[in-house]
């Protein structure tokens, strides 16, 4: 959205114009940009001196004109008038039609009163001075052709049927899983409010701000008009001259250009419009469709931005400041600059005053509104910084994109987003990370500063349920659920097993692959080189390729079950290559892995050099404890606006890997969960599986395991943002094999297990 900055030098939205301080009134100001002058046929502006030149200079600009017109030339001179809206094109054909008939019958009239002059039988001046006659005759002429203007105007002016967009744009609201309201978000932050629902004190705080005699006038002020005309031919004040009726004309039916077409059509539609409501129902229009700042729209919203509070539970002194904010918050916002709280000091002491003077406030109970009311020092319903944020940013995504709802749709809003997230497990999860993060703050405050948690936890048929995406959305808008900046090192195993069972392993180049099960034997010994069909495999600098285990221990002839139960690194980057690195990519492909995060196809992809997020690792983990089918992770259970339903793309399931090889991975990862962690196994019986997830450079720290058909999946890692995206050394922040950080966290988030 493009910035207007005012000569005070604070930059606000087109909707949010600002007056000159010492009074002036942005969006309400009724200054009229454009002046008119004489126009001939063509539109073209006709010389007003009176130099010859000028005149034959226009004369022959309008031959010009007449020659262009002629058929057969080269072109037509078009107008360059804008075109008439619509109430002043049916206006000019009324009067067209009103000469037709009126010229004829007081023509003759009309010939017989005009004047000569020099005036016959006078002498000296008073021969060039209009009789007493022909002046009341031309006052009288021009006060009939005035009625006759407006009557005629009143009559061709319609009030739309429907407001116009931008007084119909809402913000949009998204639910929780179990429907009760999660956030609010959006370009307008709107939500209409019936008006018994406004406090009487606030209303009035209102009118006598803005239009005391609201309830008496007719719907426009001829005071206003002409004090606004006054300012355009002038230098005037910039004092606001519509009334709330013309000011609700302007939110709900027109645009905020300032010109006299726009202002006469304001009028008459205000006068209409005056006729067809009542009072209150205006009021309440008004209320609801203006500006208070803070990106708001209606009274409701301002009551919650600046108090935190619905505006049933605002006192006249609160109704006072938010009056205040009618002029132009970016003036009047007192959070934003000293000299702004001086001026909604000023004006809020005013409002109170002046309810005071009509009679709508005891001096007694002014003399209990001493001290402005402090307001909040940021929207709480805009930008809220906590988990909430992220879940929105991650909901609206998948919205736009499963609804194909284009930007400038949603931008509007109006919607209602059902998602996905169960606040119960967004909130413990948020629990744990915090306190796993409060740990490492207090155990090495240097390395903490960059310390970053990514988690989610999905549900096997694809519904993302909650994430942790970072601190505080505020200073930190990437989400570590979702980046992929980190490898996700042992934790990628599963998928090499997944691809082994599935389709074999190869030992030479000529030979059939040779199916492989739980118990097939393979060397767990550390720093054992990987090879191929044809001997060691050599890296681009001569070395003979071969990984470590944890610890460097060393295995011997070790199945392969076993294997990934105890994460043995030099037997499943042998695996790998047996199987065939491109088959062990499409295998974690088909596994929820996006190919975008997969690593180059070398032999340390099988042992986790791929960087996936927190999201697809939880996903891809899912394919195993779902039977081998691969649901697409989603957050959004249905969308409405208006009462009616938004068709969705809804995800569908799909064979990723065999039943039995799910199973088999399955298995292993629930013996990988007993193994490390066998108290906690017992207690839950059985029903889970997990696996740590550890990198050579120690620049991360994983564990991803699934329980009640949820799989959720943790990392720690270390990122100067400032500096770069590359991964730093946890420096001991990930915990070791024994106690896990990311486990700790895990485990917490899904307490009780089983």
């Amino acid at each position: 959205m493009q910035l207007r900055v005012p000569e005070g030098g604070i930059p606000t939205t087109p909707a949010e114009e600002p007056s000159i301080p010492g009074g002036g009134r942005p969006e309400m100001s009724d200054d009229i940009a454009d002046t008119p002058s004489d126009t001939d046929e063509t539109g073209r502006t006709a010389p007003t001196g009176d130099s010859p030149a000028a005149t034959s200079g226009f004369r022959a600009s309008r031959r010009a004109d007449a020659k262009d017109a002629v058929p057969g030339r080269s072109g037509t001179r078009r107008s360059r008038r804008a075109p008439k809206s619509a109430p002043t094109a049916r206006l000019t054909a009324a009067f067209a039609a009103a000469s037709a008939v009126v010229v004829p019958v007081l023509g003759p009239w009309l010939r017989r009163v005009r004047p000569h002059y020099p005036r016959p039988g006078q002498n000296g001046w008073k021969r060039w001075v209009p009789s007493w006659r022909q002046t009341g005759g031309a006052a009288l002429a021009s006060f009939g052709l005035s009625v006759l203007t407006l009557t005629v105007a009143y009559a061709v002016t319609d009030i739309p049927d429907n407001l116009n967009s931008f007084a119909t744009q809402q913000d949009t609201v998204y639910f929780w899983a179990d429907g009760t309201p999660m956030a609010r978000a959006g370009w307008v932050q709107r939500q209409e409010m019936e008006l018994d629902d406004v406090p009487e004190d606030v209303r009035w705080a209102v009118l006598a701000a803005e239009n005391e005699s609201f309830y008496s006038d007719p719907g426009i002020s001829a005071k206003g008009l002409t004090r606004a005309l006054l300012r355009t031919v002038g230098q005037g004040s910039t004092e606001g001259g519509s009334t709330i009726t013309q000011q609700y004309v302007k939110n709900a039916y027109l645009s905020q250009e300032r010109t006299y077409s726009r202002k006469f059509t304001e009028a008459m539609m205000a006068l209409k419009l005056d006729n067809k409501m009542s009072k209150d129902e205006i009021l309440e229009g008004y209320l609801n469709t203006s500006w208070f700042g803070r990106g708001t729209y209606g009274i409701q919203r301002a009551a919650q931005a600046y108090y935190g509070k619905d505006v049933s539970e605002l006192n006249a002194s609160e109704g006072a400041f938010l009056a205040t904010l009618l002029k132009g918050a970016g003036l009047y916002d007192p959070t934003l600059s000293a000299a702004n709280r001086a001026r909604a000091e000023e004006r809020w002491r005013w409002t109170l005053d002046r309810m005071v003077k009509i009679g709508k406030m005891s001096p007694e109970e002014r003399a209990g509104y001493r001290t402005f009311p402090k307001v909040l020092e940021s929207n709480p319903l805009y930008s809220t910084g906590e988990q909430s944020d992220y879940l929105v940013e991650l909901a609206t995504r998948y919205a736009k994109k499963a609804a194909h709802i284009s930007d400038k749709d949603f931008d509007r809003g109006g919607y209602q987003i059902y998602t996905t997230f169960d606040k119960r497990r967004v909130d413990q999860l948020t629990r744990a990370v915090g306190t796993a993060r409060d740990k490492a703050r207090k155990d090495n405050p240097k390395a903490a500063k960059h310390i970053h948690y990514g988690a989610a936890s999905i549900a096997v048929d694809g519904r993302i349920l909650a994430i942790h995406g970072g601190p505080d959305h505020r200073k930190q808008g990437y989400n570590e659920s979702n980046a992929t900046t980190v490898p996700a090192g042992s934790a990628f195993q599963p998928f090499v097993y997944a691809a082994a069972l599935e389709h074999g392993v190869r030992k030479s180049r000529e030979s059939a692959p040779a199916p492989v099960m739980g118990e097939t034997v393979y060397v767990g010994d550390d720093k054992v080189p990987v090879t191929t069909p044809e001997g060691p495999y050599w890296d681009r600098s001569g070395r003979k390729v071969a990984a470590k285990n944890d610890g460097g221990r060393s295995y011997g002839q070790i199945s392969l079950h076993r294997a990934l139960a105890n994460s043995v690194n030099t037997t499943f980057m042998q695996l790998g290559m047996d199987t065939g690195l491109d088959k062990v990519r499409a295998t974690a492909k088909a596994a929820g892995l996006l190919p975008s995060s997969l690593g180059a196809q070398v032999p340390a992809l099988a042992t986790g050099s791929s960087r996936p997020s927190a999201i697809r690792m939880a996903s891809g983990y899912t394919t195993f404890a779902a039977e081998g089918r691969h649901t697409e992770p989603y957050t959004i259970l249905k969308v409405t606006r208006n009462g009616h339903e938004v068709a969705t793309d809804v995800p569908v399931a799909r064979r990723a890997v065999d039943a039995d090889t799910a199973a088999e991975v399955q298995s292993a990862l629930t013996d990988a969960f007993r193994t490390a962690y066998p108290e906690t196994a017992a207690q839950a019986g059985g029903t889970v599986a997990g696996k740590r997830g550890t990198t050579e450079d120690d620049t991360a720290a994983w564990y991803v395991g699934t329980e009640k058909k949820v799989s959720t999946a943790v990392v720690v890692y270390r990122i100067d943002l400032a500096k770069s995206l590359e991964p730093l050394p946890l420096e001991g922040l990930g915990g070791t094999i024994a106690d896990s950080v990311p486990y700790g966290i895990w485990s917490k988030a899904l307490t009780p297990l089983g």
